[in-house]
């Protein structure tokens, strides 16, 4: 049955309705469709199985004397290949012991024929409930094991941070594509939480995943889900990223590592608001905002033919670059306090001081890794007891106790010192490029840019010495 507007107060569902006898079939489907959307029906377990296999659904009406396999012996079968969908059973022949054998065998409700029309509303009302209860705790339980806190880069009070907070909030009010930009450890993730926690669509999950971190063989189910039997192994199936986010926001962090394939499917599902898992034959509506972010520039990853250029324009309907620490030091006092007052009752210990002469030197380094690497450099030195800003520039514990010899010297040469500081953690991590930019809280690009450049340097200066 075609799908039909949904009133607002019930969620947006897939519904199967079992059932031998054809008037209650066109009932149960004429009842729920202008509820919930979609709704399919089968007369035995067989054809029900058949649409189970190539379809996802979200609750199952269930009779329990079918023709051929009964009810609760089908209902056992698909809980044990994995089906994990909400289960209402009805009959017209029932004891205490037959309700006790359909709960045992996975039913979530049972309703005794003939019923009234608020009864099984009830009953899907409650299972579409607990579905969507089900799928919100999975995405706050892969939010504790996956994601790294925010970066906070929302803290300050320069006018480049008021002008991206004016732009977030505005932008918060509308349901179109936001693409954000800027480099490595700006806080990218934190605005796009910021445009869902100021939408309408607040009361929905947050879901964010990063396209850099999955496999490409993955990334597809990971976010479209597949049918049963469709992954490895042939195991159960399962949603994918776009359904746990339903009537809330999905946030593609690293959009540019997307392959490109998937770079195609994901532009017909921008333009069609509809998914299909890995192996089936289903389309799903979804009801999802996107905000996607990068820290290429996307312009030249398509003029390269890394990055579709349709994809591009679809997902920069709007696009807010996020600023680099550098360009805003002046929130550097702020980031370390609200870094201080937050990570300090999480780690156990108590806060510690900064000096004016200590934010002098945070002020005068150029933070490749941006607020990541200063919130890193607090959350070290809360353990540690103290700001360990000889993290940054290797020596100056040294210099500090020498402030003669220092004065004496001239300024430090701070580029030089931040030099020797991530050479200091790359030999530490024998050369591991990946654990080294992880330790100082930038991109191994980043990392690989810089190293780059002091062996153009030391190059140049080799060629300029007189033979």
């Amino acid at each position: 049955m075609p799908s039909t507007p949904i009133p607002p107060e019930w969620p947006l569902a897939h519904l199967l309705v079992v059932d031998d006898e054809a008037g209650m079939r066109n009932f149960l489907e004429k009842t729920l469709a202008s509820r919930c959307g979609e709704v399919h029906s089968a007369a035995d377990a067989e054809s029900g199985d058949e649409l189970v296999r190539r379809h996802r659904f979200d609750l199952l009406i269930l009779d329990i004397t079918l023709p051929g396999k009964s009810g609760i012996a089908w209902l056992r079968e698909l809980r044990e290949r994995g089906f994990g969908g909400e289960v209402v059973l009805i009959t017209a022949f029932a004891d205490l012991d037959t309700a006790i054998e359909a709960l045992r065998a996975g039913a979530s409700d049972f309703i005794l024929k003939p019923f009234r029309v608020t009864q099984i509303l009830n009953a899907v009302r409650r299972g579409l409930e607990r579905a969507k209860l089900q799928r919100e705790n999975w995405v706050l339980r892969r939010a504790l094991l996956q994601r790294t806190p925010p970066a906070d880069g929302l803290i300050g009070r320069s006018i480049a941070i008021k002008g991206l907070q004016s732009a977030l909030q505005r932008v918060a009010a509308v349901n179109s594509t936001v693409l954000l930009t800027g480099e490595s450890g700006t806080g990218k993730e934190l605005a796009a939480l910021a445009l869902h926690r100021n939408s309408p669509r607040r009361g929905g999950p947050f879901v964010p995943v990063n396209c850099a971190t999955m496999s490409p063989e993955h990334v597809e189910h990971e976010l479209f889900g597949h049918a049963h039997g469709a992954a490895e192994g042939r195991g159960p199936g399962r949603d994918g990223l776009f359904v746990y986010a339903q009537g809330g926001t999905l946030f593609l962090d690293e959009i540019g590592d997307l392959p490109l394939p998937l770079q195609a499917t994901l532009l017909r599902v921008l333009e069609d608001r509809r998914i299909r898992p890995v192996g089936s034959e289903q389309q799903i509506p979804v009801d999802v905002r996107i905000v996607a972010a990068t820290n290429r520039r996307l312009a030249d990853e398509v003029a390269e033919g890394r990055f579709r250029a349709d994809l591009y324009y679809r997902l920069q309907v709007v696009e807010i670059n996020l600023p680099p620490l550098r360009s805003h030091k002046e929130d550097i006092p702020d980031l370390v306090e609200h870094f201080i007052a937050t990570l300090a009752p999480q780690l156990g210990v108590a806060p510690m001081e900064v000096t004016a002469e200590e934010l002098g030197y945070l002020a005068q380094y150029d933070w490749p890794g941006n607020v990541r690497e200063l919130r890193n450099l607090i959350e070290r030195s809360l353990i540690l007891g103290a700001l360990n800003v000889s993290a940054l520039y290797q020596g100056l514990s040294r210099m500090q106790a020498e402030p003669r010899a220092r004065a004496a010297a001239g300024p430090t040469d701070l580029h030089a010192l931040e030099k020797q500081h991530i050479l200091s953690v790359l030999e530490s991590v024998g050369g591991d490029k990946t654990r080294a930019a992880q330790l100082l809280g930038i991109s191994r690009r980043t990392l690989e840019r810089r190293v780059a450049e002091w062996s153009e340097g030391a190059t140049s200066a080799r060629s300029a010495r007189p033979a």
